[in-house]
C-alpha cells in the first residue's frame, strides 16, 4: 500500500514573522498516523493545539490564518505547501508566536527543514481527496474551481495592471505529474508594492517585510537587486500558496484546481464548499504504487534540492 509518511527527526528553526515582525521559533515533529498537520502556540500556558483544516481558518487578509477561539497563528501556506510538496501526512508544528516564520518568503527553507529531517513511512494507508465532479466559487471577477482529473494539476491566473508584471507570464499551469514541486515552485516568494507597505504599517501588517523575504515592486520595476528567481515567479507563488491552502483538506488532491485572480479566502470557501457537497469528491487509497494517478507527491531527496 501507498504509506503515510511524517519527519524522522524533530527540526528547529528561527525566523521573523511577516506581518508581526517578531522573533518565531518554530519546530516540526514526527506525529502518529492520521494525526494529520497540528500547529500548537507553545508561547501559550497550556499550549493551543490548532488543526489544519478549512474550518479552523478565521482569517484570510494577506495571509491564511488559524483560529481557535481569540487564539489565532497566521501566514501557515507556505509551510503547509512544503508539506503538501513532500506528501507528509502527519506532523506537529510549534510556534512561539501568532505567525509562522517567513523565512525568505517562500516554501524553500521549509522544504529544506523537511529534507533535513528526513521523511519516514508509517504503517497505515495514505488516503487521498479525489474529486469527482465539477465545484466553482465566485467573488465579482474573481473564481476558484475543482475539476477531476487523474493527478494533481494547478492553473493559476493574476492581472496586475503595472508594468513590473507586463513583461511576465499572468498565467501558469503545473501538472506535478510531469514537474516536481521543489525545483519548479517552491522557491517562489511572496510579493507586494511599495505604494502598499506604509498602509499595511499602519494596520500592524508587513512590520517584518524586507527585500530578503519578499519581491517588493515599485511604481515602474523590480526593487530586489538579484530580480527573479523563475521568469514567472510571481504567478508560481499563487501555485505556492493554492496548495498549501488546499493541504488544508488534510489529505493529498487526485483533480485539478484553477484559480482566476483567487486569494485565501476564495481558496477556503472553495474547500468548504467541496466538504459540503458530500457527491462531489471521495475518499480513496492505493494497494500499488503504481495504481495511484501520478502526482506530485515524492520521497524527500537531499536538502540539496531544495536550493
Amino acid at each position: 500500500m501507498i504509506k503515510q509518511r511524517t519527519l524522522k527527526n524533530t527540526i528547529r528553526a528561527t525566523g521573523v514573522g511577516l506581518h508581526t515582525g517578531e522573533k518565531v521559533y518554530l519546530t516540526l515533529r514526527p506525529a502518529e498516523p492520521n494525526t494529520g498537520i497540528k500547529f500548537r502556540r507553545v508561547d501559550l500556558e497550556p499550549p493551543v493545539v490548532i488543526d489544519a483544516n478549512p474550518l479552523n481558518v478565521g482569517e484570510t487578509v494577506l495571509s491564511t490564518t488559524l483560529v481557535a477561539g481569540d487564539i489565532k497563528i497566521s501566514t501557515v501556506e507556505h509551510l503547509l505547501s512544503a508539506f503538501a510538496g513532500l506528501g507528509i501526512d502527519n506532523a506537529v508544528v510549534d510556534v512561539s508566536a501568532a505567525e509562522v516564520p517567513i523565512m525568505d518568503g517562500s516554501a524553500g527553507p521549509f522544504v529544506f527543514l523537511l529534507q533535513s529531517a528526513g521523511v519516514e513511512e508509517q504503517d497505515s494507508p495514505k488516503q487521498y481527496i479525489r474529486i469527482k465532479r465539477g465545484i466553482r466559487v465566485e467573488d465579482g471577477d474573481k473564481w476558484a474551481a475543482f475539476e477531476p482529473f487523474e493527478g494533481f494539476k494547478v492553473t493559476f491566473t493574476i492581472d496586475f495592471e503595472h508594468p513590473a508584471f507586463s513583461e511576465h507570464l499572468k498565467t501558469a499551469t503545473m501538472d506535478f505529474s510531469s514537474t516536481t514541486f521543489v525545483k519548479e515552485v517552491s522557491r517562489a516568494r511572496t510579493f507586494g508594492f511599495m505604494k502598499d507597505i506604509d498602509m499595511m504599517r499602519e494596520n500592524n501588517l508587513a512590520l517584518g517585510g524586507s527585500l530578503d523575504n519578499a519581491i517588493v515592486v515599485d511604481e515602474a520595476k523590480i526593487l530586489n537587486e538579484d530580480g527573479l528567481r523563475y521568469a514567472d515567479e510571481f504567478v508560481k507563488h499563487k501555485i505556492l500558496d493554492a496548495i498549501g491552502d488546499l493541504y488544508l483538506l488534510e489529505h493529498s488532491l487526485i483533480g485539478a484546481f484553477t484559480g482566476y485572480k483567487s486569494g485565501h479566502g476564495l481558496n477556503n470557501k472553495l474547500l468548504r464548499t467541496l466538504l459540503d457537497d458530500k457527491d462531489a469528491w471521495e475518499m480513496v487509497t492505493f494497494d500499488e504504487e503504481e495504481d495511484a494517478p501520478i502526482s506530485f507527491m515524492r520521497a524527500a531527496q537531499s536538502p540539496r534540492s531544495a536550493a
